[in-house]
Order: C-alpha cells, then sequence, then structure tokens
C-alpha cells in the first residue's frame, strides 16, 4: 500500500473514531419530554386520575410524588401498578 493513502487512511480513521466518541459523549442520557414537561405531564395524569376516582384517589399524594421524583413515575389511571400508592385506602374501606 502506497504511504500516502496509509496516512489518508490513518487521518480518516483517527477522524471517524473521535467523532464517534464526540457524539457519545454529547448526550449520555435522553429526555424523551424535557426537564419541566415532563412533570407537567405527571401532574396532569394525577389530575385526570382524581377526576376518575374521585375520593378514591389522593391527588395531592400523586401531585408531590411528580414532584419529589421529577416526573419519572407518571402514573397511568387505567394501570392499577402505576396508581395503587395513590389510592384512598379510608375511603375503599367504606365500601368492602
Amino acid at each position: 500500500m502506497n504511504p500516502s493513502k496509509l496516512s489518508i487512511s490513518t487521518v480518516l480513521i483517527a477522524f471517524c473514531v473521535f467523532a464517534f466518541i464526540e457524539v457519545a459523549n454529547s448526550n449520555p442520557t435522553m429526555d424523551l419530554f424535557g426537564g419541566y414537561e415532563i412533570v407537567s405531564v405527571c401532574m396532569t395524569n394525577c389530575a385526570q386520575c382524581k377526576r376518575m376516582y374521585g375520593t378514591f384517589f389522593d391527588g395531592q399524594v400523586c401531585a408531590e410524588a411528580c414532584l419529589e421524583f421529577k416526573g419519572k413515575i407518571i402514573p397511568d389511571c387505567e394501570d392499577i401498578g402505576s396508581i395503587a400508592g395513590f389510592l384512598n385506602r379510608a375511603e375503599l374501606k367504606k365500601y368492602a
């Protein structure tokens, strides 16, 4: 192989490796909604669940969890597992 082709290939490979490393380091975590918007989605879902379940759902605790966990735990009103911690057990016992 020609020495000039070898040096061009080496420079090209080094550039590609450097570019790949820069892209990988530029955004190590991906936040789909952005900081405050995901908290807003969480709070909106809390309000929706409160409207759906009324006194059976503790919207205040749900909203506080949204703020505390920065929207990482988003309640889904149709998924009992995601809202179980926000259900008002005292109200549920009245009807059991």
